[in-house]
């Protein structure tokens, strides 16, 4: 990905409320879809630097979170990469299971898998980037 913007973000889980709005307000500006935009792009991106923060990075204060994004009207694309170790998404519970209903584990990576249109891991499990298409781009296929 060649981004448009790169925020360096601590590793506070206060920051993250800032961080999504300024991506929220680069996509609006873009022409990008509004409402997917607050449906869907908010609740995602804060879901997975949250799990960045308290997870990858340990809620350890000296690290921090890298975010790159590409804008454009018909789709956005952020990475968040940590410094953590990682791990393998493919070993998460599914949180619709009846026996997983009360434990956390999980439920982050599914509602980000729901509500962007492409998700990936990177073979570390540190990165994760998710794509949101305008509705007019899931609609053909692109």
């Amino acid at each position: 990905m060649n981004p448009d913007c790169i925020l360096e973000l601590p590793n506070d889980l206060r920051s993250i409320e800032r961080a999504v709005q300024y991506l929220m307000d680069r996509g609006r500006d873009a022409g990008f879809d509004r409402e997917r935009l607050r449906l869907n792009f908010r609740v995602g991106v804060s879901e997975a630097l949250a799990n960045a923060m308290l997870y990858g990075n340990g809620r350890d204060p000296a690290k921090r979170v890298r975010v790159e994004a590409r804008i454009s009207p018909d789709a956005i694309t952020v990475r968040v990469t940590d410094e953590g170790r990682g791990f393998n998404p493919e070993t998460l519970p599914d949180p619709t299971l009846p026996a997983n209903r009360v434990s956390a584990g999980g439920r982050g990576v599914f509602l980000i898998r729901k509500l962007m249109d492409r998700v990936e891991f990177n073979e570390r499990g540190n990165s994760i980037t998710m794509i949101l298409l305008a509705e007019r781009e899931r609609e053909t296929g692109s």
